[in-house]
C-alpha cells in the first residue's frame, strides 16, 4: 500500500467528484520507483470504477499519463507524484476527468488560443514548495490546448538526467528542448513569457480606483480587503500574488494555527481576497509614481493605473551576498530555498551563508539530506534563537564558522567552491563543495520608486503611525516600510492599519 489512510481517505472523496472517464497510461520498468508507481496507479484505479489503467510504451519509463478515453492529454508524471506534488497529481485527475479549473476565464481564453506546437519537461523534487505551482500550470495548460503537453520529471528518479543537464535548482522547466525557465512561476507568469500576457491597452483603459494596492503579499491582501469592505473601488497590482511567503515553508507561529505552509496560508489568503470585488492584476511590475490630479502607477510595460490613494506593499527579496561568482553561479549551485533545491545536494557538500533564525533552520534541514554543511556567520556569534542553535551543534555533519567574510563563490560550470575572510587574523582559507545557500536577510522592493517618498538608508519607506508616506495620498505597508520586525502577522495588521488611513484621507478629501 503506497497511500497512507488519510491520505486515502481524502483522495475518496476526491475521486467521487470525477466526472468522465479517465485512463492512465503507464510505462514501468522493473526498478524500485517502476514498481512503487505501478503500486500507486493500482491503488488509485481500485478505489473509482471510473479509471482505468493499462501499460503503453511512454517516452521515460518509470512514467503515467492521465488521458480522457481514447484521447492524450498531454499530462504525464515521470516518477511518483506523492509529498507535495500529490495535489498535482489530485488536480490532474480532476480536470481531465471535466471538473472547470478554478481559474480566471481571461487566463482560459489565453490558454486556449495559443497557437503552435509546445512540449514543456518541468524538472522537480518532491519536497519542494515552489514546484506545484507550475506542474499544475503546465498540467491545466496541456488540459485546455491540445497543443500543448507537459511532463514532470522527479529529478530523485531520473538522477543521471538532472546531472546531465546540470540543473541545480527547482523547478527548471524546459520547452521543447531548450531551458525555459527556473524557480516558481504562476500561470500568468508562464503565459507573459510565451509572448501571451495582458495588454498594457487593456490597462489603460481601466478606471481611476479609490485604493490601489501595489503588491499581492499579506500587507497588500489584507489592505486590499480592508478598503474593499469599505466599498470603494479597489486594485492590486502584483508582480506574483503571495509575494515572499510563498516561499517560506513551515510557518509556527502565525496565531490560530498551529502550523500552516507559505503556499497554503496564500491561497486562502488569495481565496479571501476574490470573495470581495477587487481588481486583481498579476505579473505586473510597477516603475514609477507620480502625483498629479490622481496619484499615477507607471508599469514596466508602459500602462498608467490612476487612484485617488495608494498603498504600496512591494515587500522585500533576499539579499545577495554581492561577492564574485553569486551571480554567474545562481541556479547553478547558488540557491536561496533549501526545501526547494536541498535534495538536489544529497550527499554533497554544502555552506549556507547566515547565522540568523533563516540560516540555522536552512542548516538543520540540509543536514538530514547533504553529506556536510558549513555555515559561514559574519559576526562573533550566531544570531538565531537558542533552541535552534542546540539543535544545530547537535548534529555530527555540521561545522559552525563564526567571523568569517565571504569574498568569493567559485566554480566551472557550476559551483565548487567557497572562500573566505577570518575577520580576527585576516587568514584567507578556500572550502571545497557542491552548493551554497544564502539567507542573509532581505532587501525592501523600493529601488523604483527613487525620492517620491522619504526612504530610510536601508530603503524602506517612512511611514507614520496611519501607514501614510510623506506623499499625500500614498501609504506604505509591510516588509518594505520602516515597521519594525518583518513578520507576517506584522504585515496583515499594517495593511489593514495603511487602508483604514487611506479611507480616513479620502473621507476627509
Amino acid at each position: 500500500m503506497m497511500l497512507e489512510k488519510e491520505i486515502k481517505a481524502q483522495l475518496s472523496q476526491y475521486l467521487d467528484l470525477l466526472e468522465g472517464d479517465i485512463q492512465i497510461k503507464v510505462s514501468a520498468g522493473t526498478d524500485k520507483v517502476s514498481e512503487e508507481m505501478l503500486a500507486l496507479v493500482n491503488e488509485i484505479s481500485d478505489m473509482s470504477d471510473k479509471i482505468s489503467v493499462e501499460k503503453a510504451d511512454l517516452p521515460k519509463t518509470p512514467s503515467f499519463s492521465v488521458n480522457r478515453v481514447g484521447e492524450d492529454t498531454g499530462v504525464t508524471f515521470a516518477g511518483i507524484p506523492l509529498g507535495h506534488e500529490f495535489t498535482s497529481l489530485v488536480l490532474a485527475l480532476l480536470q481531465v476527468s471535466g471538473r472547470a479549473p478554478k481559474v480566471e476565464q481571461s487566463v482560459i481564453d489565453q490558454i486556449k488560443n495559443i497557437e503552435g506546437e509546445y512540449h514543456f519537461d518541468s524538472y522537480i523534487s518532491l519536497t519542494c514548495h515552489n514546484c506545484p505551482d507550475v506542474v499544475q500550470a503546465l498540467n491545466l495548460m496541456s488540459i485546455l490546448n491540445p497543443n500543448i503537453s507537459h511532463t514532470m520529471i522527479d529529478g530523485g528518479a531520473f538522477k543521471e538526467e538532472v546531472e546531465s543537464k546540470n540543473i541545480m535548482a527547482v523547478p527548471t522547466v524546459y520547452l521543447n528542448g531548450e531551458e525555459f525557465s527556473s524557480g516558481r512561476m504562476s500561470i500568468e507568469e508562464i503565459l507573459e513569457n510565451m509572448g501571451s500576457g495582458l495588454d498594457a491597452s487593456e490597462l489603460n483603459e481601466k478606471e481611476p480606483y479609490d485604493v490601489l494596492v501595489v503588491g499581492g503579499g499579506p500587507a497588500g491582501a489584507s489592505a486590499a480587503i480592508y478598503a474593499a469592505r469599505k466599498g470603494i473601488r479597489t486594485g492590486i497590482v502584483a508582480d506574483r500574488f503571495g509575494g515572499q511567503v510563498m516561499d517560506t515553508l513551515g510557518i509556527e507561529n502565525f496565531i490560530s494555527n498551529t502550523y500552516t505552509e507559505g503556499p497554503k496560508l496564500m491561497a486562502s489568503v488569495e481565496a479571501h481576497v476574490n470573495e470581495y470585488d477587487i481588481d486583481v492584476m498579476k505579473q505586473q511590475r510597477a516603475q514609477r509614481l507620480e502625483k498629479k490630479d490622481f496619484v499615477e502607477l507607471e508599469l514596466e510595460n508602459g500602462a498608467v493605473l490612476k487612484s485617488k490613494s495608494i498603498i504600496l506593499s512591494t515587500g522585500a527579496r533576499w539579499r545577495n551576498v554581492g561577492v564574485p561568482g553569486e551571480q554567474e553561479f545562481k541556479n547553478k549551485g547558488v540557491a536561496y530555498c533549501p526545501h526547494c533545491d536541498g535534495p538536489l545536494f544529497e550527499g554533497k557538500d554544502v555552506a549556507v551563508i547566515g547565522g540568523g533564525n533563516s540560516g540555522v533552520e536552512a542548516a538543520i534541514d540540509l543536514a538530514g539530506i547533504v553529506k556536510h554543511v558549513t555555515v559561514l556567520e559574519f559576526l562573533p556569534e550566531l544570531k538565531a534563537d537558542a533552541v535552534l542553535q542546540d539543535r544545530l551543534h547537535s548534529l555530527p555533519n555540521v561545522t559552525v564558522i563564526k567571523n568569517a567574510q565571504t569574498t568569493e563563490i567559485t566554480g566551472d560550470e557550476t559551483v565548487n567552491g567557497i572562500s573566505y575572510k577570518d575577520r580576527e587574523t585576516e587568514e584567507e582559507h578556500h572550502i571545497e563543495l557542491a552548493g551554497v545557500f544564502v539567507q542573509i536577510g532581505l532587501v525592501p522592493n523600493t529601488d523604483w520608486l527613487g525620492d517620491t517618498v522619504e526612504r530610510n538608508r536601508m530603503g524602506e519607506i517612512v511611514v507614520d503611525s496611519h501607514g501614510a508616506t510623506t506623499l499625500p495620498g500614498v501609504f506604505a505597508a509591510g516588509d518594505c516600510t520602516t515597521n519594525p520586525y518583518k513578520q507576517i502577522i506584522i504585515s496583515m495588521g499594517s495593511g489593514a492599519t495603511a487602508a483604514l488611513g487611506a479611507f480616513d484621507y479620502l473621507i476627509r478629501n
